[in-house]
C-alpha cells in the first residue's frame, strides 16, 4: 500500500512539476559535446596515423626503408621469396597508385560537416519545460548523432581505403627493389634470416644429453601433473583452444541473443527514464510506466544475464572437465525455451497479462514454464558432461554452475506452486524468490564463470582452492534464509525477521573469502592490468562484489531499514549489484571468450568507451540515489510531509537519468564491439604478403609470354 501511494505521489508531483530550460539545456550539451568529442578525437587519430604514413613513405632514405622490411618477413615469407629468386625471373611491376582523390574526399567531408545554425528563438520558459518539446528535442538529437557517426564511419572508411593504397605501393616497391637486388646476396641474406628464425631450443642446453639425477635429494614434491586443467602451465603462452565449430556457434548465439535482449531490456528502462521527466509523453496502455517496468527487470534478468551466463557455461563446464559437451541439442533446445519465454512474456506484460505476485515474478506461470524446461535441459547437459569427464576432480566452477541451475530450477517451482501463495506465505514466498534469485542463480553462476576466465587471463592458478569452497558452502548456508529481511517490521513473525537478519550477517563470511582469493590471484600479475581490457572488467566486478555485498549486509539492520526502506536506496542497491557485478562479470568473461571463438577482437577504443561509460554512469546512477534516500528517509523519521520528499528528491532522479543514459549508451558500444568480434575489420594489409603475390603474378605473366 505504501509503495502504491510513493507512485501515485511520485507521478503526480512530476506530472505538475516541469523541468527547467537550464536543465534541458545542460542535458543536452552534454551529450552533443560527448559525441562530439568522440568523433573529434577519432578523426585526430585517424590523421596521425596517415600522416605517419605518408612521412614513411616519402622519406629520403627508400633503400634502407625496403630493407627494414626484411627483417619482418617469417620463415614462410622468407622461403617465398627464395623459390622467387631461385626461378631467376625477372618482371616489372608497376602500380601507380595515387591518393589525391581520396585526400580531396577527405577535406570535402571535414568542410562539409561544418554545422549550420539556424536563426534562434527566443522561448519562454513554459515553452522548453513542456513535455512534448523536450521528446520533439530529443527526436531531433537521434538522427544528429546519427549523422556524426555515419561521418565517422565514412571517413574512417576514407583513411583505410588511403591507407591500403599506400601499403600497396610500397609492397610494390619493396618487390620491384627485390627483383632488382643482387640475387645471390639477397639469397644469402634471406638464408641467414631463415636460419635466425627456425632456430628452436633443444631444452636441454644447460644440461647437456646428461640426464637430470638429484643425486642429493634436494628436490621434494617432484609432480609431472600440473594440476588444475583450467590453467596452462606459468610462463608458456596460452594457445587457442580446438573448440568444436557446432559449440561455438550454439554459444555465439546465446551469447548475441543475450546482447539483443540487453538492448531490448534497457532501452525499454531508458524510455523509462524519460517519462520520469515527461510523464504524458504517450497515451498507450502498452507502454505505460506499470507495464513497462517488469518488461525492463525480467528482459535484463531472464534475457541478458540468463542466456549469457549459459553461453559462457556452454564453454566452461566441458573446458575444465576435459570433456565434449554431452548433447549440442539440448542446447539449442533451451536456447529457443527461454527466448520463448521472453518474448512472450514481454508480450504479455505489455498486454497487461501478468502474475501480480510480487517482484520479478511478474511472468504467468505458462510463460515460465518455457523458462523452467529450458534449465532444466541446460542442468541435464551440464550434468551428463561432468559425469563425462576424464579429470578425477570437479573443479571449483563446475560447482557453482550447477548449483545455481539446480537452485534456479527449486526457486522457480517454489514460487509458482500455489499451495501457499495465500496471504502472509505468499509474502515470506517473495522475500525467498526475488532474493535466492539474485544471489542463488546470477551471482552463484557468475561466481563460477570468475573462477574459470580469471585465473585464464591471468594466466596462473587461483590463489586458494579452499577459500573457494569455503565460500561456496557458507553462501548456500547464509543466503537461503535471508529474503525476508525485506519485510523488516512487518507481520512476519519477529524471529523470522532476525534469522534473516542474521543470515545477512553471515554473508560477510563468502563475501570476504571470495574477495579476498580473487584479489590475491592478482598477485605479482598487476602489471598484465593495463595491457588487458578483460581485466579492469574483472576488477570492477570484484571491487562491487565486495562493497555490494556488505552494503546488503548494512541494509538487513533495523536501525538502518528504518531510514532506507521504501526509498531509492533500494533501487540503487540492486543497480550496484545486478549491474556492478554481474553485468561486468559477464563482458570480462564475453570479452575473454568470443576472441577465442572466432579469432577477431573489438577495437581497443570501443571496449574503453564501453568499459568506462558503464562505470561513470552507474557512479552518476548510484551515489546520488543512496545520497538523496538517505535525507529522505531522515525527513520521514522527522515527520516533514511525505510530498517534500517527493520534491527534495527531483534534483536526484535527474543525476538518475543522465547516469542511466551513459549506460544505456555504453551498451551501444557493447553491441557495436560483439559485432566486430564475430564480423571482424578489413585486416592491414601485409606489405611482405602483397609484395609476394605481385611478384608470383608477375612470375605468372613471364612465363605465359614464353
Amino acid at each position: 500500500m505504501i509503495k502504491a501511494c510513493l507512485l501515485i505521489n511520485v507521478g503526480l508531483v512530476l506530472a505538475s512539476t516541469r523541468v527547467s530550460f537550464t536543465s534541458v539545456l545542460l542535458c543536452v550539451s552534454f551529450f552533443v559535446l560527448l559525441i562530439t568529442l568522440v568523433a573529434a578525437v577519432f578523426i585526430y587519430n585517424r590523421i596521425n596515423a596517415t600522416s605517419e604514413l605518408y612521412k614513411k613513405r616519402n622519406s629520403a632514405e627508400k633503400a634502407s626503408l625496403l630493407q627494414q622490411h626484411l627483417y619482418t618477413f617469417n620463415s614462410s615469407q622468407i622461403e617465398a621469396f627464395q623459390k622467387y629468386l631461385r626461378r631467376k625471373l625477372k618482371a616489372s611491376v608497376k602500380m601507380t597508385n595515387s591518393g589525391l582523390l581520396s585526400l580531396c574526399m577527405i577535406i570535402f567531408l571535414m568542410f562539409c560537416s561544418k554545422p549550420g545554425f539556424s536563426q534562434s528563438t527566443k522561448a519562454t520558459g513554459s515553452f522548453w519545460a513542456d513535455g512534448g518539446v523536450i521528446i520533439t528535442v530529443i527526436l531531433i538529437l537521434i538522427p544528429i548523432l546519427a549523422g556524426i557517426w555515419l561521418m565517422m564511419v565514412k571517413v574512417n572508411n576514407i583513411f583505410r581505403q588511403y591507407q591500403d593504397k599506400q601499403r600497396l605501393q610500397e609492397a610494390s616497391e619493396l618487390a620491384r627493389w627485390i627483383d632488382e637486388a643482387d640475387s645471390q646476396d639477397l639469397q644469402e641474406l634471406l638464408s641467414k634470416r631463415k636460419k635466425a628464425l627456425d632456430y628452436t631450443l633443444k631444452h636441454n642446453e644447460l644440461s647437456g644429453e646428461i640426464a637430470a639425477e638429484d643425486d642429493k635429494g634436494l628436490l621434494h614434491q617432484i609432480q609431472s601433473d600440473p594440476g588444475l586443467p583450467v590453467v596452462s602451465l606459468k610462463k608458456r603462452a596460452l594457445k587457442r583452444p580446438g573448440v568444436d565449430p557446432r559449440l561455438s556457434k550454439l554459444i555465439l548465439w546465446y551469447l548475441g541473443a543475450a546482447t539483443c535482449w540487453l538492448l531490448f531490456g534497457t532501452t525499454v528502462g531508458e524510455y523509462l527514464g524519460i517519462k520520469f521527466v515527461a510523464p504524458d509523453a504517450d497515451q498507450l496502455s502498452w507502454l505505460s510506466f506499470g507495464r513497462l517496468r517488469p518488461v525492463h527487470t525480467n528482459a535484463v534478468f531472464w534475457g541478458w544475464a540468463s542466456l549469457g551466463m549459459i553461453g559462457l557455461g556452454l564453454y566452461v563446464v566441458p573446458r575444465v572437465g576435459n570433456a565434449p559437451l554431452a548433447s549440442l541439442k539440448l542446447g539449442w533446445y533451451s536456447f529457443w525455451l527461454i527466448n520463448t519465454a521472453v518474448i512472450i512474456g514481454s508480450l504479455c506484460l505489455m498486454a497487461g497479462i501478468n502474475n501480480g505476485g510480487g517482484e520479478y515474478r511478474e511472468y504467468t506461470w505458462p510463460v515460465m514454464l518455457f523458462f523452467g524446461l529450458g534449465v532444466i535441459f541446460t542442468l541435464i547437459n551440464f550434468m551428463q558432461t561432468v559425469a563425462r569427464r576424464t579429470t578425477k576432480e570437479i573443479y571449483i566452477s563446475n560447482w557453482y554452475i550447477i548449483a545455481a541451475v539446480i537452485f534456479v530450477i527449486v526457486i522457480a517451482f517454489v514460487a509458482y506452486v500455489p499451495f501457499w501463495q495465500d496471504g502472509l506465505g505468499e509474502t515470506i514466498i517473495q522475500g525467498y524468490y526475488m532474493h535466492q534469485g539474485v544471489g542463488m542463480w546470477f551471482m552463484l553462476f557468475t561466481l563460477g564463470i570468475v573462477y574459470y576466465f580469471l585465473p585464464q587471463q591471468l594466466n596462473k592458478p587461483i590463489y586458494s582452492y579452499s577459500l573457494g569452497i569455503l565460500a561456496f558452502w557458507t553462501q548456500i548456508l547464509f543466503y537461503t534464509v535471508i529474503g525476508t529481511h525485506h519485510f523488516v517490521f512487518s507481520s512476519i513473525p519477529w524471529s523470522l525477521q532476525t534469522v534473516a537478519i542474521l543470515g545477512s550477517m553471515g554473508m560477510v563470511i563468502p563475501v570476504a573469502a571470495g574477495t579476498t582469493n580473487f584479489i590475491m590471484t592478482f598477485k605479482g600479475a598487476w602489471h598484465k592490468v593495463p595491457s588487458s581490457y578483460t581485466l579492469p572488467f574483472f576488477i570492477v566486478g570484484i571491487i562491487f562484489y565486495f562493497t555490494g555485498s556488505l552494503q546488503g549486509t548494512a541494509e538487513a539492520f533495523r536501525s538502518t531499514n528504518l531510514i532506507w526502506h521504501f526509498t531509492d536506496f533500494t533501487v540503487a542497491h540492486s543497480h550496484l549489484t545486478m549491474y556492478g557485478i554481474i553485468c561486468f562479470f559477464l563482458w570480462a568473461g564475453i570479452y575473454a571468450l568470443v576472441p577465442r571463438l572466432t579469432g577477431k577482437e573489438a577495437p581497443q577504443i570501443t571496449v574503453g568507451a564501453h568499459f568506462w561509460l558503464a562505470l561513470i554512469g552507474l557512479m552518476f546512477y548510484t551515489i546520488p540515489l543512496m545520497y538523496g534516500s538517505t535525507l529522505k528517509g531522515l525527513m520521514w523519521m522527522d515527520g516533514k510531509p511525505f510530498i517534500d520528499s517527493v520534491v527534495f528528491m527531483a534534483p536526484y532522479w535527474l543525476w538518475r537519468a543522465i547516469g542511466g543514459s551513459l549506460m544505456w549508451l555504453s551498451h551501444l558500444f557493447f553491441a557495436y564491439n560483439f559485432y566486430k568480434m564475430l564480423k571482424g575489420s578489413n585486416q592491414t594489409i601485409d606489405v611482405a604478403e602483397a609484395a609476394i603475390k605481385k611478384l608470383n603474378q608477375s612470375d605468372a605473366s613471364t612465363e605465359k609470354k614464353f
